[in-house]
């Protein structure tokens, strides 16, 4: 399957997205909410994405994390263990979360669930339109787990893979980046996301 991979610009050391989420998306009006809707054509992936995070089909997770595997991860040389970015909505099974289980076991890379939290909710973020400030309620938001550091994390350093859906901003994966650097026994933060808004 043909996907646009591009690298994505951040504080973190190296990043790709394996292609835009939308082709095209015309305005179609409003529905009965005043709500406005659009005709959306999605790329291959994007539609993998969408069916999964709004229609909850989990059999998109294979087809998803294969292609993040083949295209990005093995880029990636010294990946040490891998991270899913911590959810913004609470639902009862995480597509990110499932993506990022799926790609550690192709990689057969380890993956922390519990080293990076969100303890704290937040605005959408979207609403908030001076980057910085948006960067600055995002970094109050995440946290590390020390009792993982102290436990789990017993060499000097090591090389993280963060995993997320949808690359817009970046703002929510530099403030992760930056709190895992924050970190002594972190060396190298990559990230791979599924799709990119543009």
């Amino acid at each position: 399957m043909n996907t646009d991979v591009k690298e994505i610009i951040g504080l973190w050391d190296k990043g790709y997205s394996l292609d835009k989420h939308t082709e095209k998306s015309t305005f179609t009006g409003k529905d009965q909410f005043g709500r406005p809707t659009f005709d959306t054509t999605r790329t291959y992936v994007g539609e993998l994405l969408y069916q999964l995070k709004y229609k909850q089909d989990f059999k998109k997770v294979h087809p998803i994390a294969q292609l993040m595997h083949e295209q990005i991860v093995k880029k990636f040389t010294d990946i040490d263990f891998i991270i899913g970015m911590p959810p913004s909505k609470k639902r009862d099974r995480q597509p990110v979360t499932a993506i990022a289980e799926r790609v550690s076991a192709l990689s057969n890379k380890p993956l922390s669930k519990n080293l990076l939290l969100k303890p704290l909710a937040t605005p959408q973020v979207k609403n908030i339109t001076v980057r910085e400030e948006r960067l600055k309620t995002l970094m109050h938001a995440f946290a590390l787990h020390n009792d993982v550091i102290q436990k789990y994390l017993t060499a000097h350093s090591y090389n993280v893979l963060i995993i997320d859906d949808l690359y817009d901003t970046g703002t929510s994966l530099e403030a992760v980046t930056t709190i895992l650097k924050e970190c002594s026994k972190i060396d190298k933060v990559y990230v791979a996301t599924v799709t990119r808004k543009k």
